[in-house]
């Protein structure tokens, strides 16, 4: 029997104003399966994390977590879904404020009630899970290099031990070797979470380490989806020019002449 979809999208579409960014969106992502979904900047990818997060509402389609319909929650059944789901931010997007044991601890103080000694455990617990110290709870964001603060945003998204994990961009702004250092942590957290994984990326290298399948979005549709590790061998002219980093082929950049 097959399984049923964790998350399972059907003709989403969303537009702001009379640019229309996603178009028809089908995407379905299996219980456990980490999915790398690729596109250039403004093609619809963080637009469409968005929409599956509920922060963004669609304007047509379906958008099911664990076959329950998410589009037009309110309020409460949305923070029950969202108790399933943590999120490494681009720019890891901690709190200045507060200290790094905190900023790991935040979901569980805030979002689920738990005492701050308990919480702060489980930060600590969660920070060695992804390699810092517990001298570095003590620390600030902004003592931290930019390695330190993904990891730090890695541990976050983890501390609740999420069933689905979203990852946007998750190597960006980091040298070869941290972005695979951080790649190895992915995978490390998300098998031993057992967690369905979401991840939008330009990395190709980072695709080929997390990824088990992939879908690459242009002009707010997906093109071509398949086996991460066929990525290379799509015969999609589309992808092949974005994964070869090719100026010239089918995706036309907008270029302004001096």
């Amino acid at each position: 029997m097959a399984t049923s979809p964790k998350i399972s999208l059907r003709g989403v579409t969303k537009s702001f104003g009379a640019k229309q960014v996603l178009r028809g969106i089908d995407l379905d992502i299996a219980p456990g399966e980490s999915v790398v979904v690729i596109g250039g900047s403004g093609t619809g990818k963080s637009v469409l994390l968005k929409c599956i997060l509920g922060l963004m509402r669609p304007d047509a389609g379906s958008i099911k977590v664990d076959g329950a319909e998410t589009v037009g929650l309110g309020n409460h059944r949305r923070a029950e879904v969202m108790r399933k789901f943590g999120m490494l931010f681009q720019g890891a997007a901690l709190f200045d404020s507060l200290p790094v044991w905190e900023n790991v601890a935040f979901g569980l103080i805030s979002g689920r009630g738990v005492k701050r000694a308990e919480a702060k455990q489980v930060a600590l617990r969660t920070l060695g899970a992804v390699g810092l110290t517990p001298e570095v709870a003590e620390l600030y964001p902004a003592e931290l290099s930019g390695g330190m603060q993904k990891r730090v945003g890695l541990a976050r998204a983890i501390a609740a031990e999420p069933e689905i994990i979203f990852f946007d961009e998750p190597t960006t702004g980091l040298d070869p070797i941290m972005g695979q250092v951080i790649n190895e942590l992915i995978n490390t957290c998300v098998d031993a979470l057992g967690a369905t994984a979401l991840s939008i990326t330009h990395d190709m290298h980072s695709l080929r380490v997390i990824g088990d399948n992939a879908a690459m979005i242009y002009q707010g549709k997906i093109i071509w989806s398949g086996l991460a590790k066929d990525v290379d061998s799509s015969h999609n002219p589309y992808v092949e020019q974005f994964v070869q980093g090719r100026a010239d082929g089918p995706i036309r950049m907008p270029v302004r002449s001096l």
